[in-house]
């Protein structure tokens, strides 16, 4: 491979990304040989790549031929990236609409484990305001999209969860009150989760077969995200903006 490689770049990791794109591109399964000439590094190097590459299903070995190839792992990291890319198409409009509306930060949210990822954002025109959380992951109960996801779970997965996690969760009592509390109401309010504060609002989004996708969700100081505004103004249209990007995704409310 003739690419030039950055100062900073992590030479097995070059070599790793090398051997997906080498067995992307190839018409024919790659053999140990072959791969290793074609990254121009012995075959045992070769090999420890391989065999790390097929622990994480990466990449698989046909064990007639011997010759690898893509493994399962990499579709289903393709089709989580499609499914957030469509996401992001389908929300922003939704987003933007938001932001206007209330001049305050919009973002589109998913949960991966246990985790909030922000996906994408609609800044606001304020002065003061937070900073960009797009691509950044929170523990779930320390933000209102976490929560908001987190609470249409079934009781039963939940109780799991807290089961294998409860060291993990500073008072987890007073969580579990509040998601079901969210699960009622449809929308979550939390304060001074994402740093002092800051206010975070959001509603879950479900796709065509009522299963929650993700959230979007409001951020704003507290000075300005004040209790008569949440509920007069902000919650209503975070809600209406939830079902409409719901019924985007297919999903039809009974």
């Amino acid at each position: 491979m003739d690419r030039e490689k950055s100062s900073y770049a992590v030479q097995s990791v070059e070599n790793a990304l090398d051997i997906l794109e080498v067995l992307a591109d190839e018409i024919h399964d790659g053999t140990l040989p072959y791969l290793a000439g074609k990254l121009g590094i012995s075959r045992n190097k070769t090999f420890r790549l391989l065999a790390t590459l097929e622990g994480r299903g990466l990449v698989e070995k046909d064990e007639w031929s011997g010759n690898y190839h893509l493994g399962v792992t990499t579709v289903e990291l393709a089709q989580r990236f499609l499914r957030n890319i469509s996401m992001i198409k389908h929300a922003h409009p939704v987003m933007e609409s938001l932001a206007r509306k209330h001049d305050e930060a919009v973002y589109m949210t998913v949960l991966r484990g246990s985790e909030v990822l922000f996906l994408d954002m609609v800044d606001c025109d304020q002065q003061i305001k937070a900073e960009s959380f797009v691509g950044k992951r929170f523990p779930f109960f320390t933000n209102a999209a976490g929560k908001a996801i987190k609470a249409m779970e079934s009781k039963d997965v939940l109780e799991k969860y807290f089961h294998h996690r409860r060291k993990e969760i500073p008072n987890q009592l007073g969580l579990e009150a509040e998601l079901e509390l969210i699960r009622e109401k449809g929308v979550a309010v939390d304060i001074g989760g994402l740093g002092e504060g800051i206010v975070s609002v959001a509603v879950a989004v479900r796709d065509y077969a009522g299963k929650v996708v993700g959230a979007i969700a409001m951020l704003g100081p507290s000075f300005r995200m004040v209790a008569g505004r949440l509920e007069n103004e902000i919650i209503p249209s975070l809600c209406e903006g939830a079902e409409m990007l719901s019924m985007k995704f297919g999903y039809a409310k009974m």
